[in-house]
């Protein structure tokens, strides 16, 4: 079933402590939705929870290896900023997974992990420095659609990737780089990258760039397994 949107989202409705879901490569930006699979039992519990609180946001958050201490799961630690999604769909299968979307509604920065019995990570909050997040579509204004289109369908032919291009014409501006941004196969460093971009500007400059290195051969991308 889903859940019914209601009003948007004020700065004063955003709590201050947050539950994480640390996804590697996984993206959410302000104003997408992002689909997910929840199975694991620390990550029920944590829908669970999460559907009982007012603002119904879960932080999307992404691991980083730390310098020496391979792949251990004690060796990874969390990127500073994320950004937090407010639960409006969700289905339960037979199994009982949850099938759940998360809209966009703020980037976060980090300021400490909440102790306690919780299964999943909780953690306090700063939501300063984000309030174009929760204003209106952002517009690039030296957007120009024909000559990213062309770079983007020569990347996806050197990836073997398919996408509805009827759609993508049509897409506004901030949804057509904000969606690629998310589904480009990136790896999690240059989707950081992407995520942390100030401006819908910036973002656009790093997702061409990014594709770029791709087709040069010089890009993170080519390296995914």
């Amino acid at each position: 079933a889903g859940l019914a949107e209601r009003s948007m989202v004020t700065l004063k409705d955003l709590p201050e402590t947050i539950p994480l879901f640390p996804l590697p490569g996984a993206l959410l930006l302000p104003r997408t939705r992002l689909p997910l699979h929840i199975f694991e039992p620390r990550y029920l519990a944590m829908l669970d929870d999460t559907m009982k609180t007012p603002s119904r946001l879960i932080g999307m958050i992404q691991p980083r290896e730390v310098p020496g201490t391979g792949k251990a799961a004690r060796g990874k630690k969390l990127n500073a900023i994320g950004c937090a999604g407010r639960l409006t769909q969700f289905s339960e299968t037979e199994d009982g997974r949850y099938m759940i979307t998360l809209t966009g509604v703020s980037r976060f920065r980090l300021t400490q992990e909440v102790q306690g019995f919780a299964p999943y990570i909780r953690a306090d909050v700063s939501w300063d420095g984000f309030s174009r997040d929760m204003g209106p579509p952002e517009d690039d204004k030296g957007f120009r659609r024909a000559e990213f289109l062309d770079l983007l369908g020569r990347f996806f032919a050197s990836r073997d990737l398919s996408t509805d291009w009827g759609s993508l014409k049509e897409a506004d501006c901030e949804l057509l780089i904000n969606s690629l941004s998310m589904l480009c196969p990136f790896e999690p460093e240059e989707k950081q990258a992407l995520l942390e971009a100030p401006t819908l500007t910036t973002r656009r400059e790093t997702l061409v760039t990014l594709m770029e290195l791709s087709l040069a051969g010089g890009g993170g991308a080519e390296q995914m397994q």
